[in-house]
This record gives C-alpha cells, sequence and structure tokens, in this order.
C-alpha cells in the first residue's frame, strides 16, 4: 500500500492531508453529536418540575446551560421567565439559532473535502499524462515503461481522490440530518416549556363578590326617563 501511494507522486500528499482531516471532523462529530450530549433523557420534564416548584435560582440556570445544547436552549427561557410570551420565545429562537450553528461546526469543512478531493484527483491525473507524454516526447513510444509509469500515477491520485471524497460527503450529509433531528426535538421541548412558563406566569382573572356586585348595583345612579313628558293642555278662557 505504502508502495502504491509512493507511486502516485506528489499530488499524493494533499489528497492524503484531506484524508486525515475529513477522519479527525468524522471523528470529533460523531463523539460531539451523540443523542444523550445533544439531548438528555427527561431534561425537558426536569426543567418543567423544576419551574413548578419554583427551583429555577441562578445555581440551576448555570448548570443547566453548561450541560448540554438543549439545556442551554431552555435556559435562555427561564431566565427571563415571567415576561411576556413573545420576548420569551423570541429569545428561544436567538439562543437556538445558536445552538444549531455551534452543532453544525466543521461541517462546511468537511464539505469542501468533500468537494475538492476529486479535483486534487484529477489535478494528480492530469500531471501523470502530462509525465507519460513528456516521456514519450524524449524516450519515444518503445519504452513501456516510462508509459506505464505516467499512467499508473494517473490512475492512483483520481481513484485516492474518489476514496475520500465519497466517505466525506456521506458523513457530511449524515450529520445535518443529525443536526436537523435534533432541531425539531429541541424545538417541540421548549414549545412545551414555554407552555409551562406561560401558564404560571398568568395572572389570575380578577372577579367581584356578589355583596359587591349587589352594592355597586343599589348605588348606581338612576337612568333619566327618555320618554318625553305629555305638557298639560292649555285651559279654556
Amino acid at each position: 500500500m505504502f508502495d502504491i501511494l509512493i507511486a502516485g507522486g506528489w499530488p499524493m500528499l494533499p489528497i492524503l492531508l484531506t484524508s486525515a482531516l475529513a477522519l479527525a471532523i468524522i471523528l470529533e462529530r460523531f463523539w460531539t453529536l451523540r443523542r444523550g450530549a445533544v439531548l438528555p433523557p427527561d431534561l425537558g420534564a426536569q426543567v418543567r418540575v423544576w419551574a413548578r416548584a419554583s427551583k429555577l435560582d441562578p445555581a440551576h440556570i448555570d448548570a443547566l446551560a453548561a450541560g448540554s445544547p438543549l439545556g442551554q436552549l431552555l435556559a435562555s427561557a427561564v431566565r427571563v421567565r415571567g415576561k411576556p410570551r413573545e420576548l420569551i420565545k423570541e429569545r428561544m429562537e436567538d439562543t437556538g439559532r445558536h445552538v444549531v450553528h455551534r452543532m453544525g461546526r466543521y461541517l462546511n469543512t468537511l464539505g469542501t473535502i468533500a468537494l475538492i478531493a476529486p479535483l486534487l484527483g484529477l489535478l494528480g491525473t492530469v500531471i501523470g499524462l502530462i509525465r507519460m507524454f513528456l516521456a514519450v516526447m524524449v524516450h519515444g513510444a518503445g519504452d513501456p515503461t516510462k508509459m506505464a509509469g505516467g499512467i499508473g500515477e494517473a490512475l492512483i491520485c483520481t481513484a485516492t481522490g474518489l476514496v475520500v471524497a465519497i466517505p466525506a460527503y456521506v458523513f457530511h450529509r449524515y450529520f445535518r440530518s443529525r443536526i436537523d433531528g435534533y432541531a425539531v426535538s429541541m424545538e417541540q421541548e421548549a414549545a412545551r416549556l414555554l407552555d409551562e412558563l406561560d401558564s404560571l406566569g398568568a395572572p389570575p382573572a380578577a372577579t367581584l363578590p356578589p355583596a359587591a356586585v349587589s352594592a355597586s348595583a343599589t348605588h348606581a345612579p338612576a337612568r333619566p326617563d327618555a320618554r318625553p313628558r305629555a305638557r298639560p293642555a292649555p285651559a279654556e278662557r
């Protein structure tokens, strides 16, 4: 295998570097985007219980935000609890955009590797063909070993570029779809917490006791009669 890589020539060096970088990103994203690390089980239910029990002190909120992306999203809501619903929702949307952006870290680099790896392989192919034609010009077409070297370099670079690009593209799409699924789950948990905070912060409806209603009706001013009174007939002389 090492001899084959050496036969590919110097264009193999950037292809191997991009393959090492792609492998590091894939392993790091697999570890970071574990479901238990992003969406801890029963975390949303625990936060709703804390909200009902009024245990959302600053220590709880800081620990919640530092624990997971879902915890950071829920912490942004409970920090502004008691505010109008639209303000809480806006704060959660802002935090959600930052959380999703951080979950997609390095994926643009992985997509770039999937794009440029075949181009690097094509570059190696072109360089190998150029070497082959130069060998033919110098030594003529009677020496097949010179032509075989250039053709072998071209094929090795092409194959290596595709071997790097195909897995990089597959994992790039896979991680994107996983992040989209996490975003939907976090949105559902955020909606449940928003409804919980809305129900806890809603002021009770103001009602008057029956005695007050009776008193107000008793002391209400009488409505003047809207009908005109009949004028007395003039006395006959």
